[in-house]
């Protein structure tokens, strides 16, 4: 994709100077890095004196000696470039490839979220002041559900989070979690809890499910499409109240985002694809959320790529 970006903006410059016949060879370095020591030996073209110069224009000021950089890339360098043929390289033109390129780079931390199953929220560690704060855009009011996510662990503690939805009159309301030995998913109270005695594989993805019927109470555990652990009359005729704060890889305790964590709570490794729908999905629904075609599919409550999911203290998104 960073390559696609790159030649966009060639090309966009190519356009801009196409009336140039002086053409010479210029070199994209792939690893957007400037290596040290190259340094053109004449003086650089003066820029306009009325203003100093940025560092920007400093530094293309520089890149006009582009056959010597061409030289000097090839002797210096081991990394792979790609060679294109384009008109010489002028203090416009520069400036115009160092917007695009700045542009894209530096909104590119942005482009995860939009990426579906291509991207998770790494959590490098346990940390009282890591977690995930998700975004709906309507209101979380459920009398069912179904919540799916993708799960890369790297420790697991006797409560380690991996979603939470809570209001500051009940900090559980909804909590899908993992210990030693269990999954548990507690509805609207700790007092309400399934379990199912299945310990995950460190460092290796696992496809989790949860469901949950206000009507009978009827509650489901599901691992990479199986059917795991199930149960009725828990927390029956419960409606999740709106108004509260869902995170990932933290639980909310009543206090406020961002504050009062305990450390020992927090998740450390990699979620994607977490999704919520506000009604059960059938067994091959679930079965099809970790299918290998299932990146396309996304919550109406809460869906991956969609739904803004802001990591915070450390977390952040990788591919």
């Amino acid at each position: 994709m960073h390559l696609c970006a790159i030649l966009f903006c060639v090309l966009w410059f190519a356009v801009r100077a196409e009336n140039s016949d002086d053409y010479e060879l210029m070199y994209v370095n792939l690893d957007n890095e400037i290596d040290n020591g190259l340094h053109p030996t004449e003086d650089p073209t003066p820029c306009d004196c009325r203003r100093e110069p940025s560092e920007w224009d400093k530094l293309f000021i520089m890149l006009e000696d582009s056959q010597m950089r061409e030289s000097m890339l090839l002797q210096a360098t081991d990394v792979s470039v790609v060679v294109i043929k384009m008109p010489r390289l002028t203090y416009l033109n520069a400036r115009i490839i160092s917007e695009c390129l700045y542009i894209f780079f530096s909104y590119s931390s942005y482009f995860p979220a939009t990426l579906g199953c291509e991207t998770a929220i790494l959590f490098p560690m346990r940390s009282k002041k890591i977690f995930g704060s998700v975004h709906p855009a309507t209101p979380v009011k459920l009398e069912s559900f179904t919540a799916c996510i993708w799960v890369k662990a790297t420790d697991v503690l006797n409560k380690t989070i991996l979603f939470s939805y809570g209001t500051k009159r009940n900090p559980y309301e909804i909590q899908l979690y993992l210990n030693y030995q269990a999954i548990v998913l507690v509805v609207g109270g700790e007092e309400n809890r399934l379990a199912a005695d299945t310990v995950i594989s460190l460092g290796k993805w696992t496809h989790l499910c949860s469901t949950w019927n206000s009507e009978k109470g009827r509650v489901s555990l599901w691992v990479n499409g199986g059917l795991v652990a199930t149960t009725v009359g828990l927390a029956a005729g419960h409606i999740v109240p709106e108004g509260g704060i869902l995170q990932i890889g933290q639980e909310k305790n009543g206090c406020c985002v961002g504050g009062g964590f305990d450390e020992t709570l927090a998740f450390s490794g990699r979620l994607t694809g977490f999704n919520i729908w506000d009604r059960v999905l059938s067994n091959e629904e679930i079965r099809e959320t970790g299918g290998a075609d299932s990146c396309h599919i996304r919550g109406n409550v809460v869906g991956w790529g969609v739904t803004e999911i802001q990591p915070h203290g450390g977390a952040q998104y990788v591919s």
